[in-house]
């Protein structure tokens, strides 16, 4: 039994996304001029890179174990894998994008029900027929090969259906959302068959679990400060904490060393807080897991 995971790397816009977040993990990708074939610093695992709008069906058949790849593009293949994680992160942020159709800012169009009889737009093809089949919307879907924002502004469609994660670039363009479709967000999938083999298996998951915290662990930052005793309860009561506060005496001192882990965004308005209620030597530092 081949016990070698072949792992499929998303190519394009999430590539070096994902790349450092396996760095991050603990496996380091070396992506070698045009090769498909990019080094890892695992001898259990190969890598492959493919388009993530096909990594599915390659995940599918067998061609890859496993591979990371959006939500939406397993909808539009209808592919038969199985979704061991979803991964939060994109080329941009930590949050999900979405699908959404979009016309021209001053169309006459309100809502998904003005588009019967219309031209639509998209890389989605085959998931955008069938959600609007499945409303008893007749709609003309055509494939974007790309620049589909440009579609409904040189006539050649009346509404796109494009993925977006701000809503910047598609109202840059003159276009105005109607409708959201679906949200998607990376996921790892692996072939059933893969999934059943134990090395396998084990590997995948060990995958899973360190992508997982560092993804956790951009999102937090450790905290560590010096409070006087008299002040110790109520720094306490103010610092948020996965479980409790570690709390440590200074030595040969009435003052105790307090360390916490903390999310990113609620640190400007804690530090201000936590030195005026008498905590001091404040230091805030990055986590690169949080498993």
């Amino acid at each position: 039994m081949n016990d070698m995971l072949k792992l499929g790397i998303p190519k394009g816009s999430l590539q070096n996304a994902t790349i450092a977040l396996f760095k991050r993990s603990g496996w380091k990708i070396n992506v070698n001029g045009r090769s498909y074939f990019p080094e890892i610093n695992d001898d259990r695992i190969e890598c492959a890179i493919c388009r993530a709008q096909e990594m599915s069906r390659y995940v599918e058949n067998g061609t890859l174990d496993a591979g990371l790849t959006g939500k939406d593009w397993i909808a539009e293949n209808q592919s038969d894998v199985h979704v061991v994680e979803d991964l939060v992160y994109s080329k941009v942020s930590a949050r999900p994008a979405r699908w959404v159709l979009a016309v021209p800012f001053d169309s006459p169009v309100k809502d998904i029900s003005g588009l019967q009889g219309k031209k639509i737009a998209t890389e989605l093809v085959s998931y955008t027929r069938r959600y609007f089949a499945e409303r008893n919307i007749d709609v003309e879907v055509e494939f974007s090969w790309g620049a589909t924002e440009a579609k409904v502004v040189s006539g050649l469609a009346d509404a796109i259906v494009e993925v977006t994660e701000t809503g910047s670039t598609i109202k840059a363009h003159g276009l105005r959302i109607i409708h959201e479709l679906m949200q998607t967000n990376t996921q790892l999938i692996v072939n059933h068959e893969a999934w059943k083999n134990p090395a396998k298996r084990e590997k995948i998951e060990q995958i899973s679990l360190l992508l997982k915290g560092a993804l956790l662990g951009e999102k937090l930052v450790g905290l560590k400060m010096n409070v006087p005793q008299d002040k110790l309860e109520t720094i306490i009561g103010l610092l948020p904490s996965l479980n409790a506060p570690t709390v440590a005496p200074l030595y040969n001192s009435d003052w105790f060393s307090v360390e916490t882990v903390s999310e990113t965004h609620v640190l400007r308005d804690l530090i201000p807080r936590l030195l005026k209620n008498g905590a001091e030597g404040i230091i805030e530092y990055p986590l690169n897991k949080v498993v």
